[in-house]
């Protein structure tokens, strides 16, 4: 049975420290663990959920607490929370924190950075671990250096269970589920919605794309050092479209997405066709920008931003001024609440698949369905929603969780737990919008 699920952590005190709590997007995850915790979820000894936060500073973690209880009402945390005093860059105190918890809820980013030991951790303490990362070469650097011994400690590391990518990875698995037949080819578009007071995102998940884009070679290094087994196309193969083209569907231009749903999505298919020899599911995942002024604003930041990521110095100016080479977006002090409050998004899923007794591997696709995730203001209320209920199937979805510990893309820990079922209940909801026709 899993060290993070199962009898091995029974005598832990707390089962989740949010670690980064006093974070920007550590203290929406607080929030949500309280109201987790308010409504009874994660009762699996008969008693409360049990957790902690965790930080540098008692202070900022104490305040993080006061602010919860003001925002929460009767959700409010109390007294038994746990406070446990934590840095990245001290490997004891990790280790000491990740044997008192069954899960560590990982905050603490650009994971590129500061990642690695907080997994490390986990994984020789017996303790699962979740993060919210949006960066393929630290998700994938993970797999390569820990699913081997996060397996024999049977713990569960499982990434980008975030926005990043939790809607897409388990997106492409509802839409399976929903289609009568053999899906074989998705393509997901994302349209966040804004209110009168405008988007915005905090800096950090700028720095990581900053990053994450300045290091590409070293990623497609590391893909060739794990020697992927080449994912099968089954069915038609899903034309890939242009980098910009016009959506007569939505009636907006659209650009392919350059997060990480691609290649979680496809780490995801391929465990699922290897481990559990399910039909893979071939996938592109967009965005939907509006009109042309829209577009020729994106562009010329775009080009800009893919100019100056090449040079030291130009990653220097885009990390300082976020706010003027983002166009406003990204900023360091985040959304405001009202920011938060009037925005939305709304991801569309386009399958096509074969009818039951078709064979995939003759003729045309014959059926079609699609889905869609909507959900709150993705960043800051659906990423900590999604965070958490992950957090909580991995304590009581135990059974449904693969049989070994390792490290996992979210669709192919959760592919058979209740997470959508958990996520639905939170806001962040699951449905089919035209049924198959054959």
């Amino acid at each position: 049975m899993a060290a993070g699920s199962g009898t091995k952590t029974a005598g832990r005190l707390y089962d989740i420290v949010v670690f980064g709590a006093s974070g920007f997007t550590g203290q929406f995850v607080v929030e949500e663990v309280a109201r987790a915790a308010a409504a009874g979820e994660g009762q699996l000894c008969g008693g409360r959920l049990r957790w902690a936060v965790a930080g540098r500073s008692r202070e900022k973690l104490r305040a993080v607490l006061e602010r919860a209880a003001e925002r929460l009402g009767k959700a409010a945390p109390g007294e038994e929370v746990g406070v446990l005093l934590c840095d990245v860059g001290d490997a004891g105190s990790l280790a000491t924190m990740a044997r008192q918890t069954r899960v560590v809820l990982n905050c603490v980013g650009p994971y590129r950075f500061f990642g690695e030991p907080v997994v490390k951790a986990c994984v020789e303490n017996g303790a699962s671990c979740i993060d919210i990362s949006g960066e393929p070469q630290f998700l994938e650097g993970m797999y390569l250096k820990y699913n081997e011994k996060a397996a024999e400690k049977g713990v569960y590391v499982v990434g980008s269970c975030g926005f990043d990518s939790i809607p897409a990875d388990m997106g492409v698995l509802y839409t399976r589920d929903k289609l009568k037949g053999t899906l074989t080819a998705v393509e997901s578009f994302l349209s966040v919605i804004s209110g009168p007071e405008g988007l915005g995102v905090h800096d950090g998940t700028w720095k990581s794309a900053v990053y994450g884009l300045a290091d590409e070679d070293n990623l497609k290094k590391l893909r060739k050092q794990i020697g992927y087994a080449p994912v099968p196309v089954v069915g038609a193969k899903l034309k890939k479209r242009g980098f910009l083209f016009y959506s007569p569907e939505f009636k907006k231009y659209c650009l392919t997405f350059m997060g990480s749903d691609g290649s979680v999505v496809k780490r995801t298919q391929r465990y699922l066709h290897s481990e559990l020899q399910q039909t893979p599911v071939q996938y592109g995942a967009y965005v939907t920008l509006g009109g042309l002024g829209s577009v020729i604003k994106l562009m010329f930041m775009g080009m800009l931003f893919l100019l100056l990521v090449k040079f030291n110095f130009g990653r220097k100016l885009l990390t300082k001024y976020p706010k003027f080479f983002s166009g406003g977006y990204f900023t360091k002090e985040g959304p405001t609440q009202k920011q938060m409050d009037g925005t939305s998004f709304t991801m569309t899923f386009f399958g096509e698949g074969y009818s039951e007794g078709q064979d995939p591997q003759t003729g045309k696709p014959n059926v079609k369905i699609c889905t869609e995730v909507k959900g709150p203001e993705p960043g800051y209320i659906a990423t900590p929603i999604a965070m958490v209920q992950a957090a909580l199937s991995l304590l009581e979805d135990a059974a449904s969780l693969p049989k070994r510990g390792g490290v996992y893309s979210p669709g192919a820990a959760f592919s058979k737990t209740k997470l959508i079922d958990r996520l639905n209940k939170r806001g962040v909801e699951f449905s089919v919008i035209s049924k198959p026709e054959v």
